[in-house]
């Protein structure tokens, strides 16, 4: 098993003078049995790597080209309105809006990014997967789901390596600070995620495996899974750069059987059960405090569950006025949040979220605009899908203060 980096090296058989595209760019080759795999490295924001994947691929003959890519964000290149058949209720039904979310801050982070130079987010790979068309190559799909990454980047470190994670989506949307086309290149010198947590990732060993490790294992899988299922001698393999020396190692190391390991890099982690036990016991000493205050009077009583109703239902309606929802959206955060004992599982937020996008519905000019819109904080505001979502975010928050708050005070006035 041989392997060589070389920065735009071409082939022996080529001329020793190399295209102006290529130079700089980094660039590995690998050979695991009869296979070639020519790794490039690119910037997801990077003008100069998409003139190094039309290079390459105008250059040197391949097979097939893989990509940095899982089957949603291959199909949103390929399907550039997907999201207007994003069913939203769906969403906030499933407790999915979180996800959603973060998947759009991620975007929008890179999207600012992008937008400075005037070039689309991504552009590389849209650029690979048409050179791929254009050539009748066939297009391997070699990432995992950002959604999963996030799942088990959120739940492999602690709380605060969880509120770096939070934190980090939060900054890509409020930072305003320009770079330049120097520092869009050094993204090649990392990944994309590893970039937006920044310190974080490399300070968190749990942390940075979720983000770049695993997925350098998984993507190496991915392409020997690939390889026994095709005849290809030689293929172009497009990722980000953070993860070229990851992939060139693994293609060298690597022996497991790909689709094990897939499955077991894939897999959702368990979601630890000690938040739901705290908050189930959180929920039974306030209501126990509630309780015993009314066998010290009914007044006594009545203060108490005012206490509660006041403070859990006007946090989540503050969460929600946070977010500019309809009032209606507002007052049923305020009632919803206080009967949570009475229906576990269902938060205030998904039923605050629902009346919004039902009052609220999403116009085809707000799917339009999504993905630009979410590119500024302020877009969040004013895009219907973006306003819900930030809606259930919020009102979740506020439910959450205001439960302990309200449970704290109650016991308070107690003892």
């Amino acid at each position: 098993m041989n392997t060589s980096v070389a920065a735009g090296a071409a082939p022996a058989s080529e001329p020793a003078s190399t295209p102006d595209a290529l130079a700089e760019q980094p660039i590995a080759r690998v050979r695991r049995g009869e296979l070639e795999y020519v790794l490039l490295g690119t910037a997801h924001v990077s003008r100069a790597s998409v003139d190094a994947v039309h290079a390459l691929l105008e250059r040197e003959p391949f097979d097939a080209v893989a990509v940095e890519l899982c089957e949603p964000r291959y199909q949103s290149i390929r399907d550039p309105e997907a999201f207007r058949k994003l069913d939203l209720f769906q969403v906030i039904r499933q407790g999915k809006a979180g996800l959603i979310a973060a998947n759009l801050a991620l975007s929008a982070f890179q999207r600012r990014l992008a937008e400075q130079f005037g070039i689309e987010p991504g552009a590389e790979m849209k650029a690979a997967i048409d050179g791929a068309d254009a050539r009748g190559l066939p297009i391997w799909l070699i990432d995992r789901e950002i959604g999963t990454t996030l799942k088990r980047a959120y739940h492999s470190v602690g709380l605060l390596d969880r509120l770096s994670i939070v934190g980090g989506l939060g900054a890509g949307l409020l930072t305003r600070e320009e770079v330049s086309e120097d520092e869009i290149e050094k993204l090649k010198q990392g990944d994309l995620l590893g970039s937006m947590f920044n310190e974080f990732a490399r300070e968190s060993p749990p942390l940075y495996d979720a983000l770049i490790g695993e997925r350098d294992r998984y993507m190496t899988a991915r392409l020997r899974q690939h390889a026994s299922e095709s005849t290809a001698r030689r293929v172009l393999v497009v990722i980000g750069a953070g993860h070229l020396a990851g992939i060139e190692r693994e293609l060298t190391a690597q022996n497991e059987i790909p689709q094990p390991l897939i499955e077991k890099l894939s897999r959702l982690p368990t979601p630890s059960r000690w938040p739901k036990w705290l908050a189930a016991a959180v929920f039974v000493a306030i209501a126990g405090a509630i309780g015993f205050a009314f066998t010290r009077g009914a007044r006594t009583g009545i203060d108490a569950l005012q206490t509660w109703i006041v403070f859990s239902g006007g946090f989540a309606a503050l969460g929600a006025i946070v977010a500019a929802a309809h009032p209606l959206s507002v007052l049923t955060a305020f009632i919803a949040a206080p009967l949570k004992p009475f229906r576990p599982g269902i938060p205030a937020s998904a039923f605050s979220a629902g009346v919004e996008a039902w009052l609220r519905k999403p116009r085809v000019a707000d799917f339009d605009s999504l993905r630009d819109d979410v590119a500024h904080w302020s877009g969040w505001w004013k895009n219907r899908i973006a306003r819900t979502l930030l809606n259930f975010l919020f009102v979740t928050l506020g439910t959450m203060i205001g439960s302990y708050v309200a449970g704290f005070r109650i016991i308070k006035n107690l003892f």
